[in-house]
């Protein structure tokens, strides 16, 4: 069984209104033992569960008018079970994990935290691209197993190293994380092109333009997904998308593993289109030992950390508790409609 901790109500010298119980559901990756969870006490009485397995919901949510979870499920069965609770807080910015209309429909309200990650992500994107144009792993491993000690010349590199300066980025979903990624893209020198069906939130400077997702696909050198996940745009990225890549393409994800049709990408980059494939996120997570891209030579995966910097998680916990408070004061904040 997970373990559990209780962290009991403190005074925080408000007016604010109370809540009886306060639930976190999954809390061992935001606060793995240095991003505590007392700021939410000032509120409530917390429980907190390091993870909850899909049939402990319900038991550990009994009597609960607010829950926290960040990858744990709350689908449409779990609210006919809670009919005390009032307010559901998403401990990330992306909301596939909680059924919201049957929340509204039991009156429960859902907030999540957008924006906590717009620093982290975009690190993390380029770190993935950078190591994968530049090889800095693989040639910091070669060194250690002497293999610079043994070389004949004062330089070797192990495979093409690749300039971005001049190279096209395609961005998919142009919000917070998109639009960081692309001025840290131009500030490379590379050309931006952006897939966004609002069109807002434009750059301000000048080499970028607005595209299709199919255009985008068939331009772009590098192409990177910050879009939601929906019904609608789940394994958009297919095969055929997948060929229409150029030669020496990569392709990013750091949003979620679902937007990818991942048996194709795996075929896509046996065939060289793309010629690689930088991962922060699988559809399954953890994957399953046998997961087509997380032994692939062609796919560069890490383990869902883009988020993990600790100035990001701390600013997650903040907005949590400000959305809790904001429910309590009567002026709910971030509400995922």
């Amino acid at each position: 069984m997970a373990a559990c901790f209780v962290i009991p109500a403190k005074d925080d010298g408000s007016a604010s209104p109370r809540f009886s119980k306060i639930v976190v559901l999954d809390g061992a990756t935001l606060d793995p033992g240095d991003n505590s969870f007392e700021p939410v006490a000032e509120l409530g009485p917390v429980e907190v569960y390091d993870r909850t397995p899909f049939d402990l919901v319900a038991v550990r949510a009994r009597g609960a008018d607010v829950i926290l979870t960040n990858k744990t499920v709350l689908g449409a069965d779990a609210f006919d079970g809670l009919p005390g609770l009032r307010l559901v807080c998403i401990l990330a910015t992306g909301v596939n994990v909680v059924d919201v209309a049957a929340a509204t429909s039991h009156g429960v309200t859902v907030c999540n935290v957008p924006g906590y990650a717009a620093e982290s992500v975009p690190q993390h994107v380029f770190a993935l691209i950078l190591e994968v144009t530049n090889a800095v792993g693989e040639h910091v491993a070669a060194v250690r197993d002497g293999e610079w000690a043994a070389a004949k010349d004062f330089s070797f590199w192990k495979r093409p190293l690749v300039e971005l300066a001049g190279k096209t980025i395609g961005i998919v979903g142009h919000g917070a994380i998109g639009k960081r990624v692309g001025e840290l893209a131009h500030a490379f020198g590379m050309h931006v092109l952006a897939y966004s069906p609002t069109r807002s939130n434009a750059p301000s400077y000048s080499d970028f333009a607005w595209t299709t997702v199919a255009d985008l696909f068939a331009r772009s050198d590098i192409v990177t997904l910050h879009c939601p996940l929906t019904p609608d745009n789940e394994r958009f990225v297919d095969a055929a998308l997948l060929a229409t890549m150029k030669d020496g393409s990569i392709l990013v994800n750091t949003a979620r593993g679902a937007l990818i049709d991942e048996v194709a990408l795996a075929a896509a980059l046996d065939a060289g289109r793309p010629s690689y494939a930088a991962l922060d996120v699988l559809s399954t997570e953890p994957p399953p030992a046998a997961h087509p891209l997380a032994s692939h030579p062609k796919a560069f995966v890490t383990p869902h950390i883009a988020w993990a910097a600790l100035a990001a998680r701390k600013r997650l916990m903040e907005v949590t508790v400000r959305n809790i408070r904001a429910f309590a004061e009567g002026r709910p904040q971030n509400v995922v409609r």
